[in-house]
């Protein structure tokens, strides 16, 4: 807890700076801006009436979700400013669409936290609830580092594609109705880009099966993608080696799982934060807050680490090794060799369920 309090004071600190500086990113800009699972910020019912509500949607290419970021600090939409409702700088103040005044309560800072952030109230441009419905109302609350209040600027039009990954948005949604909100299909979709031969290596059955073998570990590990943190928090101090030179400096028992693929040990922490550009040694908690990291992590272990197995999850399923070999390599010690059979089956169970919504057979070599 005083890991994430630290964090969040240093969001805050960081808002208020910007609000002095704004980043390069407030030059006037026009695109799409995406938030929580891969929705746009939309002015409800392409109105532009003042009063209209600010949300976010599915991305369709409309005026609606064409934004202009201004050199003047304003987020405009079919030539109105998104504005937060009389003036407030209370959690929870309303944003909506307003004859652009100048005023301070349509002023937005751009942080490279990928905050957006109203620097009179020093709040976050949010999505109510921590959902990703089509229809959220958009509000400003106090910077909290969670997905909901991560936003992304697409210059130019729409956010990219996701054309040709192996499996929907709607079949993810479909496996994950309640997962939470900080494991988004967009941020999937963007950590895989991190290691481009994910998913997009041999034929189509290949790269399915790689896909559902990924998903069905991350679906064990995580509930279902309910939970970012382990939960036996006996656990906790067991996870720091302390003959690694770095030390734990986060605390002995700061090293437990988290994320997609339940990341734990502190030596996991250090290579995967190098790899992906982040201070995890110091600041782990993260893994648990940011979309970015909560899959990215899962991703550079399936990609780059091979565990108890000969080679890594990916090089298995590219090579036809089979499901069996990535259950090896995450959690092999507990669950092979005949050990874990109810662990191992449920593995199993998933990928089976997985391979199916996506049309293809799972393979041979399903057990370790």
């Amino acid at each position: 807890m005083k890991k994430l309090l630290a964090l969040l004071t240093a969001s805050a600190a960081a808002a208020l700076l910007l609000a002095a500086a704004p980043t390069a990113a407030q030059a006037a800009t026009t695109g799409t801006i995406t938030g929580i699972g891969g929705k746009c910020i939309d002015a409800a019912a392409a109105k532009s009436d003042n009063g209209t509500a600010v949300q976010i949607y599915d991305c369709n290419g409309t005026n609606a979700q064409q934004v202009t970021i201004g050199d003047d600090q304003s987020i405009r939409i079919l030539g109105k400013c998104l504005d937060i409702a009389d003036r407030s700088t209370s959690n929870g103040a309303k944003v909506q669409l307003w004859d652009c005044t100048g005023s301070a309560n349509q002023k937005w800072a751009f942080s490279n936290a990928s905050d957006i952030v109203n620097p009179a109230a020093d709040k976050c441009l949010d999505s109510t609830d921590q959902s990703s419905a089509n229809g959220t109302r958009l509000q400003i609350y106090t910077c909290s580092g969670n997905a909901n209040q991560k936003w992304t600027v697409h210059p130019g039009g729409n956010p990219p594609s996701n054309a040709g990954f192996p499996i929907s948005e709607a079949q993810f949604n479909q496996l994950f109705p309640n997962r939470n909100a900080t494991y988004s299909y967009q941020g999937l979709v963007n950590g895989a880009k991190k290691y481009p031969a994910f998913a997009t290596t041999g034929d189509d059955a290949t790269k399915k099966r790689e896909i559902a073998a990924f998903l069905a570990n991350v679906q064990h590990e995580t509930g279902s993608l309910q939970y970012l943190r382990e939960l036996n928090t006996a656990n906790y101090p067991h996870y720091c080696d302390r003959s690694q030179s770095y030390g734990c400096p986060a605390g002995g028992d700061q090293y437990y799982g988290r994320g997609s693929l339940q990341l734990s040990w502190n030596y996991n922490y250090k290579a995967a934060g190098d790899s992906l550009g982040y201070d995890l040694l110091n600041n782990p908690d993260q893994v648990a807050t940011n979309p970015t990291l909560a899959w990215g992590t899962g991703l550079w272990y399936w990609n780059t680490q091979s565990g108890g197995a000969s080679t890594s999850s990916h090089n298995s399923m590219v090579q036809n090794r089979g499901f069996g070999e990535t259950i090896r390599s995450i959690n092999g010690g507990l669950e092979c060799n005949g050990n874990g059979a109810d662990s191992r089956n449920a593995r199993i169970n998933y990928y089976k369920n997985i391979t199916s919504m996506l049309g293809v057979d799972p393979g041979g070599n399903l057990g370790c």
